[in-house]
């Protein structure tokens, strides 16, 4: 599990460490509370589970619930899907800039009389 998460901080954030610990580290400012908790709890199951006494330790319940938080989190959208979203946002700017411009210049051409 925790291998995943690192993976995805990895390409999603582009974040580079060594464990998912040097990596959760480095990504306190990018995730939200919530995410970057979770990443906390799966770096600490992940050092506990390297030591056999510890590994009885670990609540599992919780650990499944910190990696489906994590992952849902850090899980990228498709490239086409960006190209996507990144097109109609800029789409959607360029039609507001110009319904403002033609209001602008009706408003103009009332006050001026013209129309």
């Amino acid at each position: 599990m925790a291998d995943r998460v690192a993976a995805l901080l990895e390409d999603r954030l582009r974040i580079r460490g060594a464990t998912l610990t040097d990596k959760a580290r480095r990504a306190r400012r990018q995730l939200p509370r919530r995410v970057r908790q979770a990443v906390d709890r799966l770096a600490a199951a992940s050092e506990m589970a390297r030591n056999p006494r510890l590994l009885m330790q670990i609540d599992e319940a919780a650990v499944a619930e910190a990696y489906d938080i994590a992952v849902r989190h850090l899980v990228p959208l498709g490239a086409s899907a960006r190209r996507r979203s990144l097109l109609v946002a800029t789409a959607a700017q360029a039609a507001f800039g110009l319904v403002v411009v033609v209001g602008v210049v009706v408003m103009l051409l009332r006050w001026r009389g013209t129309l």
